[in-house]
C-alpha cells in the first residue's frame, strides 16, 4: 500500500525537476523575445550590398552601392541581394541556436526554433 501512496503524489525529485523545467520554460521565452529584438548584418560582393535583419527574420534595411548598379549585369546584383539576405538569416540563425543552446546545455528541443 505505500507503494501506492507514492504514486497519488510527486515524489519529491519529480516535483523538483517540474519546477526546473518551468523555470527554463520561462527563461526560454524571455531569452527568445531578446533574441527577436536583436539584428545583425551581412555583406555581400565585399560590401557592396549589405543587409541587415532581426530576430524575427524579417529584412529591416538593404544597402546598395551605387557602383554596383549596373543596367547591363542586373543578375550579378540580383545575385548579391541573395547572398546578403542569405548570410543575415543564416547569422540570425546561428546567434539564436547558440544563445537558446546555452540554456538547454546543447540540447534540440524540438519545434523551438
Amino acid at each position: 500500500m505505500g507503494k501506492g501512496n507514492k504514486m497519488m503524489g510527486m515524489p519529491g525529485n519529480m516535483g523538483n525537476m517540474m519546477k526546473q523545467v518551468q523555470q527554463m520554460q520561462k527563461q526560454m521565452q524571455k531569452m527568445q523575445e531578446e533574441l527577436q529584438e536583436r539584428e545583425v548584418e551581412a555583406s555581400a560582393g565585399g560590401g557592396a550590398v549589405s543587409v541587415k535583419v532581426n530576430g524575427k527574420k524579417e529584412v529591416l534595411e538593404i544597402k546598395i552601392s551605387p557602383e554596383v548598379v549596373d543596367p547591363e549585369d542586373v543578375e550579378m546584383l540580383q545575385d548579391l541581394i541573395i547572398a546578403a539576405v542569405n548570410e543575415a538569416l543564416r547569422k540570425i540563425e546561428d546567434m539564436t541556436s547558440n544563445e537558446l543552446g546555452k540554456l538547454t546545455g546543447g540540447i534540440n528541443i524540438p519545434g523551438l526554433l
